[in-house]
């Protein structure tokens, strides 16, 4: 998919058929091509080369992270408040499976989202980091390749997921794609409904976490953020198919936008491929629409 125009309409809606997501078994090597972590065009020795240069990289991250730190501490105003929400956010954090035996490791985690928070000037730490950085720990093996992919995660989805950069945009653009392809919804969401589609940001902070049942679905539904397939910015095409989830039920019901939003976070346990499938004909519809240049851009 290259150009948002009518004849990729096919192809956008055979796209919901090709979009399988990878096997549990091949996910961890697989994430280290999709998120750029490696070539696609390396060798197995250039792949242990970069893997290897990563380690040394974060560990040099870590060594120069212990001697700032006080620096941190007396110096940068917010540095004390971050540390201590991030410490909260994760004590929050149920970390066994249905058996009892821990998941993941706090302590580790907690290194990996204050290191995160020191390096990466452009995502500082926001609520959610918590959550998103726990299901790359779940992933992967070794510190640094949770660390490694979650920045290479954010590059590649745009940062999209980022408060101050992102979040924004795509509730203004699912916005513009209601009023293109629901007109009616739209005029609702702009009266009565006032103020819905903007509280919705926590899709988009938590990249729909908690609207699936399993750690599996969740990564399924990344798997296609990643690919750019159907287009980029594939994560306001979900948030529309879920927003039509709820839209008889508003409309029958005239609902105003605090009672909507309780109707959008009651959306969990969602079938992912069902979901995929349902962003996929909207794109399909969107393609077929006279599009303003600012929303082509932002799809291609």
């Amino acid at each position: 998919m290259t150009t948002l125009s009518p004849e990729n309409s096919l192809s956008a809606r055979q796209s919901a058929s090709f979009i399988l997501g990878l096997h549990p078994f091949m996910r961890t090597e697989a994430w280290k091509f999709l998120t750029g972590y490696y070539s696609w065009q390396s060798s197995q020795d250039e792949r242990l080369m970069v893997d290897s240069t990563r380690r040394k990289n974060y560990e040099a991250l870590c060594q120069m992270y212990e001697k700032i730190q006080p620096l941190l501490e007396n110096l940068h105003r917010n540095f004390i408040e971050t540390r201590n929400n991030i410490a909260y956010d994760i004590q929050k954090l149920y970390d066994k499976d249905p058996l009892g035996n821990v998941l993941i490791d706090k302590k580790r985690l907690e290194k990996i989202l204050l290191l995160s928070y020191v390096c990466n000037t452009q995502a500082e730490y926001q609520q959610g980091f918590h959550e998103m950085v726990m299901l790359f720990q779940l992933m992967v093996e070794h510190d640094h390749e949770t660390f490694w992919l979650f920045q290479f995660f954010l590059q590649k989805t745009e940062h999209s997921c980022v408060i101050s950069i992102g979040v924004g945009k795509n509730l203004g653009m699912l916005n513009n794609v209601i009023n293109i392809l629901d007109p009616v919804f739209a005029e609702h969401l702009k009266g009565k409904g006032a103020g819905a589609v903007q509280s919705l940001f926590p899709w988009f902070c938590l990249y729909f976490q908690r609207a699936f049942k399993s750690f599996d679905d969740v990564w399924r539904l990344w798997e296609v953020l990643l690919t750019g397939k159907p287009c980029r910015n594939f994560q306001v095409l979900v948030a529309y198919s879920m927003l039509q989830m709820v839209r008889k039920q508003v409309l029958q019901e005239s609902m105003t936008g605090d009672d909507i939003l309780l109707a959008c976070n009651n959306l969990i346990d969602l079938d992912v491929a069902e979901l995929i499938s349902a962003a996929c004909t909207a794109y399909a519809e969107l393609v077929q629409k006279d599009v303003p240049q600012p929303l082509k851009d932002f799809f291609l």
